[in-house]
């Protein structure tokens, strides 16, 4: 058995997943005459550089059979990579396409292929401005049509049967929040694409629901916002039948489902938290110990905050799954107005400046309370709702907790180094206004400390399966981690450098082992899902620490590993962008699955586009049968 499947065993155990190889299927009649292998690696085959670093310059990805081409967004460059891909191992750049046709100075942020389509999600040069949606030619790359949209249309999908496009309108606010445009979904029916006709998904009926909202766990807490304005779609998974869409609201933790006939929200569903003091669901939080470090922590919870999201169907019902990857709202944060004059008392920090929610756990929680951070990075909001913040000693007692002071809770050995969100977790009354206390950890009205009852961090360092109602139907815990500081765990297109040695790396610098603890960890961020016989495999990029785990999806409630691959070839460098021609794929951001039936070479393949190394990787899926 290959090494990756033997941990995979054991690795599944902990997280409550059986059967590892067994009998071959490969006879299954379900599977369409193709056979179904009994598990699925990944080979490195090629890569088009655009010798760009750290820029963006290599994004979402698309394919289309007919003309063999892949579509890749160069957001540096504003617009998409037209690559030959007729053989997969030496893709070469043949065009680009760019939004020139409906005004100057516009980015695309994302492409999708369909029947011969093309269509592009394109942001206004102010990105509070309404964007567009533009259609061309997969053939001849001429545009057919434009239209105009909600503000910042961050993803772009079409539809199964090709009827519609449908769009993500992020619409997040400006720097300093004084402008916070509404997030939609753009329905779009292109039926005659010279001729797009757009309806508008809207959250506006829900603004009267902001409280049950709040109450039922969806994230709805930016300054002053209107629901439909804090509601910020990312990603978009249509179900199979082309009639339902269900939209990640990453910064809401939830996730939004659309009927795409009425071009109506139907529902909201939060998505929750998961327990991080609960075996199997464990994170390494400090990133200065040098080390991988995976622990529990009672009390500190993980909100999933997922970005992509891919749906496929089981005997008829609709699974969805989600990278997890966490995001923290961030405006303003080069503003120095926003965090006060150093030493100020009260902190003045100005709240009409910006507004960021990210905050370290050790300077959250002090017994001396907020202002000794005044000037440096205290939120504004928080200064202003009160003057310290204190832990629960009856749920952090375990790390020293007392009251009035959360005493070793502090320290980097256990979790004061890692970011939550400082929004959540504090006490609050009857009419959500917060619970105070005296300094000493005393209740009183009169007091001017806020006590946390739970901490939340960003992202579950972890993908999701959720049926279609948004219920947890599997989640892959610590697994990531855990695989990433084992001795199976290979990194390189040769598979012969050890992840453990660089742990929880970044992905734009050299040798930064445990970089990204404190932070959202390996940050799963980009999906794909294929189907080969009848398996369903998903493909998982982890943005920072690179590279694509792949997993066996076909029993939602029971996912079993299958590779991982990391094409990052240069480790021990300080600065990668000087070595580019040889440091290999860094940042994956757009994965894309070609079956082997619509594969130039015929074999099924991945293309990944990497937003740091500027590089699209093609991956060769290897089919493996047991004897």
């Amino acid at each position: 058995m290959h090494d990756l499947q033997k941990y995979a065993c054991a690795l599944m155990v902990a997280v409550a997943i059986t059967g590892c190889g067994g009998k071959s299927d490969s006879d299954d009649s379900s599977s369409g005459g193709i056979a179904t292998p009994d598990s699925i690696t990944l080979t490195w085959l090629g890569r088009y550089s655009s010798n760009t670093f750290g820029a963006s310059a290599a994004e979402i990805t698309a394919y289309d059979a007919v003309t063999q081409r892949a579509f890749v967004v160069n957001a540096q460059a504003g617009l998409v990579d037209v690559l030959d891909l007729s053989d997969p191992a030496n893709p070469s750049l043949i065009d680009t396409l760019s939004a020139d046709d409906i005004a100057a100075n516009l980015d695309v942020n994302s492409v999708a292929v369909k029947d011969g389509l093309v269509a592009l999600a394109v942001q206004a040069t102010n990105k509070t401005d309404p964007g567009y949606v533009a259609v061309y030619s997969a053939e001849d790359l001429e545009i057919l049509d434009y239209a105009q949209i909600g503000a910042q249309p961050d993803m772009v999908t079409f539809t199964p049967d090709g009827h519609y496009i449908l769009l993500a309108n992020e619409g997040e606010p400006s720097d300093d929040y004084s402008v916070d445009p509404e997030g939609s979904v753009s329905v779009v029916d292109v039926t005659n694409p010279l001729d797009l006709v757009v309806t508008t998904a809207t959250f506006t009926s829900y603004n009267a629901q902001i409280n049950a909202l709040r109450a039922s766990g969806v994230r709805v807490y930016g300054p002053n916002a209107t629901v439909a304005q804090d509601m910020e779609p990312e990603y978009i998974a249509v179900s199979a039948d082309s009639t339902t869409a269900w939209v990640t609201l990453q910064e809401n933790n939830a996730i939004a489902k659309v009927d795409i006939g009425t071009a109506q929200i139907t529902d909201i569903f939060p998505l929750g938290y998961k327990d991080h003091g609960v075996a199997g669901n464990g994170l390494d939080a400090n990133d200065e110990d040098g080390a991988p470090g995976i622990a529990t922590f009672a009390g500190l919870r993980g909100l999933y905050l997922p970005d992509s999201i891919v749906s496929y169907d089981v005997n008829g019902a609709t699974y969805l799954v989600t990278a997890n990857e966490g995001d923290a709202r961030a405006w303003g944060e080069d503003t120095p107005a926003y965090w006060g004059t150093e030493n100020a008392t009260p902190c003045d920090g100005d709240t009409s400046k910006g507004f960021v929610e990210e905050f370290r756990i050790k300077h959250l929680v002090h017994k001396s309370g907020f202002d000794r951070r005044c000037g440096d990075d205290l939120p504004a909001q928080l200064r202003e709702i009160s003057a310290g913040a204190l832990l629960n000693p009856s749920v952090f007692g375990y790390c020293g907790a007392v009251a009035g002071d959360p005493m070793g809770c502090r320290d980097d050995e256990h979790f004061g180094r890692l970011n939550i969100t400082w929004t959540m977790g504090y006490q609050v009354d009857e009419m959500g206004a917060p619970v105070m206390y005296t300094a000493a950890g005393v209740e009183d009205s009169s007091g001017d400390r806020i006590m946390y009852d739970a901490l939340y961090s960003y992202g579950g360092r972890s993908f999701s399966i959720w049926d279609e109602d948004g219920a947890l139907v599997w989640d892959s815990g610590d697994a990531i981690e855990s695989f990433l500081a084992s001795e199976e765990c290979k990194l390189g297109s040769m598979r012969n450098i050890n992840c453990a040695d660089y742990f929880n790396a970044n992905h734009e610098e050299g040798d930064t082992l445990d970089n990204r603890s404190d932070n959202k960890g390996p940050e799963p961020e980009g999906l794909a899902v294929g189907t080969i016989g009848s398996k369903t495999f998903a493909f998982v990029g982890l943005e920072r620490m690179g590279g694509v785990l792949v997993y066996d999806i076909t029993n939602p409630a029971a996912p079993q590993f299958q590779d991982y691959l990391n094409s990052r070839e240069e480790w021990d460098t300080e600065d990668p962008s000087t070595i580019l021609a040889t440091v290999g794929d860094l940042g994956p951001e757009g994965l894309h699955f070609i079956s082997a039936a619509d594969a130039p070479n015929g074999e099924a393949l991945l293309i990944v586009g990497n937003e740091v190394s500027g590089s699209t990787a093609v991956f060769r899926v290897e089919q493996h049968f047991n004897q």
